[in-house]
């Protein structure tokens, strides 16, 4: 069997494989990309020289300076929080409670919060804060 080679370049360029491997890149950022769980409440959180982001949840809870208490986006009462967490503790498979306190909300809000992720056994908390501006 003779196999014939030739010298000249070839006249036709195949994309076929450039476009497979651009397809298969944009698959991989797209699966391998994280998305932050980010709430609509807005809240001018404490700063910390040593601020780092807190792993991901789900299980968000903001309270805002005015002492209103966000689970997610959804606003709700001090009373009806530990069914809330309880009921996203389920849907999440998650036990790291992010609390989300604006700088002048009350101490005493964060503590009657904590209070209540105690009661439906939820023993991690994260308190965010944003990196101090030098």
């Amino acid at each position: 069997m003779k196999f014939s080679s030739s010298k000249e370049p070839l006249s036709v360029f195949s994309f076929s494989s450039l476009t497979d491997i651009v397809m298969l890149l944009i698959i991989f950022f797209l699966l391998t990309s994280q998305f932050v769980v980010q709430t609509g409440v807005k809240v001018k959180l404490p700063s910390s020289t040593s601020a780092e982001q807190p792993k991901q949840s789900k299980l968000v809870v903001t309270i805002t300076a005015q002492g209103t208490i966000y689970s997610g986006n959804e606003q709700v009462s001090l009373e009806q929080l530990p069914a809330k967490l309880s009921q996203m503790k389920a849907e999440t498979n998650s036990d790291n409670l992010i609390i989300r306190a604006d700088k002048a909300a009350m101490v005493d809000m964060v503590i009657k919060v904590i209070d209540a992720a105690r009661f439906v056994n939820i023993e991690k908390f994260t308190i965010q804060t944003e990196q101090e501006s030098n």
